[in-house]
């Protein structure tokens, strides 16, 4: 595959695997902590928690990447306050791991609620009459339970991430080596002339990294459901 992708192309392969990794891997503590929010605790406001929580797969993507600028740009009060703290991220790869982050984090949190609700409470309740605190509780029998969810969330999360565009662009621009990513690499070359062939090659490698994430993320869940099941067994 060295020889079939250009320098250009690796570098954008490069960059969206670092972008989706980070996002990903950011994300994924608040993602549980927010999944296990809606899933076990009702309280005013829940409702509007669910929605923005789930906003950005409504939002047009070019929508949420403007927010994120009039908010972390160079001129914005909070952009101009970590500018000054060597922390700024609009125009650069981290802006482009935060937008990712928010456009997959709906997935991610799905994933991990609907694996919570499956957790029978009882279960959780019994450990708790016998002494366990909340954290300990979570930590050995909620967690190992909603394994696979996680590990399905997670992966979602960084598929999404690798194919995100419309925030990231309007946020981060299409700066070569530093913010273009797949989807924006693809779309640049679509824009010269004969660049159609290195267009075709990205899309071919987005398409084999989105499969098989969905691949492996269907044979880990299966593998950690199988092996809790044992467990319990």
């Amino acid at each position: 595959m060295s020889d079939w992708l250009g320098p250009a192309e690796w570098q954008a392969l490069a960059l969206s695997l670092r972008v989706a990794f980070v996002a990903t891997l950011v994300s994924l503590p608040l993602g549980i902590l927010v999944a296990f929010v809606l899933a076990r605790r009702r309280f005013p406001g829940h409702g509007l928690l669910n929605g923005l929580v789930h906003l950005p797969l409504i939002l047009p993507p070019v929508v949420t990447g403007y927010l994120l600028l009039i908010t972390f740009g160079p001129q914005a009060p909070v952009g101009a306050m970590l500018e000054g703290l060597g922390l700024g991220v609009a125009f650069r790869w981290t802006g482009a791991a935060l937008a990712a982050a928010i456009m997959a984090f709906p997935l991610m949190v799905r994933a991990i609620r609907l694996s919570i609700e499956a957790v029978d409470p009882k279960l959780e309740e019994a450990a708790a009459t016998l002494g366990a605190s909340r954290l300990r509780v979570f930590l050995t029998i909620t967690l190992p339970l909603i394994a696979p969810g996680v590990l399905t969330g997670a992966i979602l999360a960084f598929a999404k991430a690798m194919g995100e565009f419309g925030a990231t662009i309007t946020f981060v621009s299409n700066i070569p080596g530093e913010t273009r990513t797949l989807p924006s690499a693809i779309y640049a070359f679509l824009q010269v002339p004969g660049g159609e062939a290195s267009a075709w090659r990205l899309v071919i490698v987005s398409i084999v990294v989105a499969m098989g994430a969905l691949l492996v993320s269907e044979g880990l869940a299966r593998r950690v459901t199988d092996r809790v099941r044992g467990r319990d067994a």
